[in-house]
């Protein structure tokens, strides 16, 4: 059997078996390369997956989009990665682009230039609508992938970036850096070590140094002398800490040192653990010095150098204080300067300042330099005394200030100027509690003391509120009397020695108040002349003066003058030539029938500007009379040049006149009589009330005499009627004696 089984197969069979083994071999070998295709796609697919997810992450990390722009569709197919933890991919194929309109015309521009192949890449930032509706800006670059046959690109790809964000920090920062560089302060910034990191523009203008020149250098190039080196060390430690402000004085490439407003404030360097400090300063040279002369322009008087009112209050109030807490005294003067004004308006403003600028310093030499002397307006000072043991001291040291203006101020080195104080004294309690009253009191007592015949000093006492109040109601009535009709003239004859005639009449103010009753002219014409209402007042008496004379004319009395006094207010501060021209046109009096009476003080206070003012007289041709000459100090040689024509003794001269034991007033009366002929002056003695004073004067040649012995000052009509019944040329004069009282 077993042999047959071993026995040949037929051929047949073999075929059959070999057939199907290779079946059996091309069956493994398709299965074998089955398996080798789905691992290859399998492998594939995970490479797939990983490019995927790669392109996913990477996408997600940079915050980018990958785009692809089909130009004949004109679709532009989009991916982007949503989510955080799960990350999706979202492809989105979009025909309208929402693109900005403003920005369309760029992008195409762009576009036209790649595929021109002008750009090598395409590269483009506009704004973009997203799907809230907002505007973003996107930051796209890409190139082409894909040419048609002919090679004409027809598709791009690229990604896309919002930059929003960075764009509005880029802008933020661009400003920034043009702030810093625009700003009026210097900016700078200093590591850790106190280095320069960065200057501004601001730097440079104020330091003088270079950005190279500083750069890495330590900040201590800059520091001042007026510090010390603990200050600064100090100050950056401060800077160091947090935010500091301060001043420091720095200084500039060429030396020259300014004070700087510094705001400190530390920061860190982004990217690193570097601190550093940015460093904000302006200069405050100016601003620090113009505050410090608006402090003195507040505190002091520019023309003096001493305290104004603002600090002599202040230094009153914490005296007062002071001598509450101690139970002392203080006393303060309040200093004027007698007829300063007509001064300044004579010499003028500029030599007026210089006046004050001289007795300030003679008032402040007077008193020491213990006690606050100062300066509150015009003329006007004071001075405060402090611990005060009783008001004699007081009264003493306002003694040496008056004594001390005796000596003439000295200007130039070569013109010498008398001015003398007149001085009101109040004390702390005695007088006042506060400094407002002290101040008031005190310039009270003042005007008492202008009032008693000025310089001299007055303490003040209550009965002076009165006084006051009394003298602030004559200058309100002043202002209305003119319209109320309250002034009238009154008038004293003359009689000329020569022939014993009447050639002449002075006339003189007189006052009925409705308020006041009859107040004299030595109390209401010094108050005309300090309210300005002289001048009004000067030229009705002007006026009336002139029209009297013009009825007079009219009533047969011909050859006689009319003397009228003209003040210094009316002299210096009216356009006085002219108005006198204008009366005598308007009453038809000849200009050599009116004389003009100023004072010997006047003239002297004022000498050129009188002078000018004299000769306009002359050119007229009225005649000037300097009146109570004597009193004054009159400079001869000055005098011979003045265009006056008469000159008239003081009373006081001619009281004690043929008395017996009288030689001083006797040889003074004959040395003006005199000197007077010898200038061609006439001379006129008034005041003349006996017999005796006028036998002497006749014997000594004087030419015109007025006074009680003749007659006392008489009204219009009286005048007329006394002036015709005066005897004729040639008769006796039968002396009508001396009233009780001149």
């Amino acid at each position: 059997m077993l042999a047959t089984t071993l026995a040949p197969m037929p051929a047949s069979h073999s075929l059959v078996l070999a057939a199907g083994a290779l079946l059996l071999v091309m069956a493994f070998l398709l299965l074998l390369g089955h398996h080798r295709r789905e691992r290859e796609q399998r492998e594939h697919l995970d490479a797939l997956r990983q490019r995927e997810e790669k392109l996913r992450l990477a996408l997600w990390a940079s915050k980018e989009r990958y785009w692809d722009y089909d130009l004949d569709r004109r679709i532009l197919e989009s991916t982007s990665i949503e989510g955080e933890g799960d990350l999706r991919l979202r492809v989105n194929l979009e025909e309208d682009h929402r693109i900005h309109p403003d920005d369309v015309a760029a992008v195409r521009e762009h576009l036209r230039q790649h595929l021109r192949g002008e750009n090598q890449m395409f590269l483009s930032e506009h704004r973009v609508r997203d799907e809230a509706g907002e505007w973003r800006w996107m930051r796209a670059r890409g190139r082409a992938i894909g040419r048609d046959a002919g090679g004409r690109i027809h598709r791009i790809a690229g990604t896309a970036r919002d930059v929003t964000a960075i764009r509005a920090n880029e802008s933020e920062r661009r400003i920034a850096v043009e702030v810093m560089h625009s700003m009026a302060e210097s900016v700078v910034v200093v590591d850790d070590g106190f280095c320069f990191v960065t200057v501004n523009p601001a730097f440079t203008r104020m330091s003088g140094y270079q950005p190279d020149e500083v750069i890495g250098k330590d900040a201590s190039l800059l520091n001042s002398s007026q510090h010390d080196a603990a200050f600064y060390q100090q100050s950056r430690q401060a800077m160091q800490q947090g935010p500091w402000t301060g001043e420091m004085w720095q200084r500039r490439k060429d030396g020259q040192e300014f004070l700087c407003a510094v705001q400190a404030n530390a920061i860190q360097q982004s990217g690193s653990q570097r601190r550093l400090s940015v460093l904000v300063a302006t200069d405050i040279t100016d601003r620090r010095r113009i505050e410090q002369e608006l402090r003195y322009l507040a505190n002091y008087d520019t023309l003096t150098n001493l305290p104004n009112r603002t600090l002599l209050a202040e230094r009153l109030s914490r005296a007062i204080v002071r001598a509450r807490r101690q139970g002392t005294c203080v006393a303060l003067l309040f200093m004027d300067l007698d007829r300063f004004k007509d001064v300044n308006d004579s010499l003028g403003h500029a030599t007026g300042d210089r006046i004050l600028r001289l007795a300030a310093q003679r008032l402040q030499q007077a008193v020491g330099t213990s006690h606050t002397v100062a300066r509150i307006g015009g003329d006007e000072f004071t001075v405060v005394l402090e611990d005060v043991a009783h008001a004699g001291e007081a009264d003493v040291i306002a003694q040496r200030v008056i004594e001390a203006f005796d000596a003439p101020l000295l200007l130039d080195d070569r013109q010498e100027i008398v001015v003398t104080p007149s001085i009101g004294i109040s004390l702390y309690p005695d007088h006042a509690q506060v400094t407002t009253d002290l101040l008031k009191h005190a310039d009270t007592a003042m005007y008492q003391a202008k009032a008693a015949g000025r310089r001299t000093f007055m303490r003040y006492a209550d009965v002076m509120d009165s006084n006051s109040r009394r003298r602030a109601g004559m200058i309100a009535a002043l202002r209305r009397v003119v319209e109320r009709d309250e002034l009238r003239l009154e008038f004293q004859p003359k009689l000329t020695l020569a022939d014993d005639c009447i050639r002449g009449v002075e006339a003189l103010l007189r006052w009925d108040s409705a308020e006041h009753g009859a107040v004299p002219p030595a109390q209401f014409i010094p108050l005309a002349e300090e309210s300005g209402m002289i001048v009004a007042i000067g030229e009705w008496v002007l006026r009336e003066a002139c029209k009297t004379l013009a009825g007079w004319h009219a009533a047969g009395i011909d050859g006689i003058s009319m003397a009228v006094n003209v003040s210094a207010v009316q002299l210096l501060r009216s356009d006085l030539p002219r108005t006198v021209e204008h009366i005598l046109r308007e009453t038809g009096i000849a200009p050599g029938q009116l004389e003009l009476e100023l004072t010997e003080s006047v003239l002297m206070a004022n000498a050129d500007f009188a002078a000018e003012r004299l000769q306009t007289f002359r050119k007229i041709g009225v005649a000037i009379a300097v009146d109570d000459f004597g009193t004054g100090y009159s400079s001869l040689a000055y005098l011979r040049r003045l265009p006056i024509t008469t000159l008239k003794i003081d009373k006081a001269f001619i009281d004690d006149l043929g008395l017996p034991g009288d030689t001083e007033d006797a040889a003074i009366t004959t040395t003006v009589i005199a000197m007077a002929h010898s200038l061609g002056l006439d001379v006129v003695a008034e005041g003349v009330e006996t017999a005796e004073q006028l036998a002497f004067l006749r014997q000594h040649g004087c030419d015109i005499v007025q006074g009680y012995w003749l007659a006392p000052p008489l009204a219009a009509s009286e005048c007329l009627r006394f002036v015709r019944d005066w005897p004729r040329h040639g008769e006796t004069v039968v002396g009508h004696g001396a009233p009780a009282s001149p």
